[in-house]
């Protein structure tokens, strides 16, 4: 299985006001084979503190399952070399087997921290369109030496500190 590079967003939203534009513009990107959600889990709180949560995965449970294994191997093996290795595959296998690599109980942290009235998404954000970009790079004897994503309050940042200076 080859993995894209993973985005983990956590987004909240203080008045939500959700019309479907983000649901429409992440199936746009779907449909282009951009991007794949691994896994997304929306939870609100209305102005009664009523909970309601909505777990949303591209994966099959199959592939959640293998998902699982490959990270959980990858985790493993920094932590401590091929045995962990064997154990992180296990333990990432049996996270996935419900279609889900976001645990059920994160659903009840982000609950217990978003105010009343409020929503909170985390999403596992798979970019395929960079699966060939880094097998070409790779192939050409390239290896990536640094990565960032440079958002632009992070050039606001830059500008100020240079300010400073």
């Amino acid at each position: 299985m080859a993995i894209g590079p993973v985005q983990m967003l956590v987004l909240g939203f203080a008045e939500p006001e959700f019309t479907g534009k983000i649901a429409a513009e992440l199936d746009r990107l779907r449909e282009h084979e951009f991007v794949r959600i691994i896994d997304a889990l929306v939870v609100s709180k209305d102005d009664d503190g009523d909970v309601t949560a909505m777990q949303v995965s591209d994966l099959t449970t199959a592939q959640a399952t293998e998902m699982g294994a490959v990270v959980g191997a990858l985790i493993g093996f920094g932590y401590g070399g091929e045995d962990a290795a064997e154990v992180g595959a296990e333990v990432g296998m049996e996270a996935g087997e419900d279609g889900h690599l976001i645990p059920d109980e994160q659903m009840w942290f982000v609950a217990d921290v978003i105010p009343e009235g409020s929503a909170a998404v985390i999403v596992l954000l798979e970019h395929l369109w960079a699966i060939p970009l880094r097998d070409s790079i790779a192939a050409a004897g390239g290896i990536a030496l640094a990565d960032e994503w440079i958002h632009p309050i992070d050039l606001v940042a830059a500008g100020v500190k240079m300010s400073a200076d």
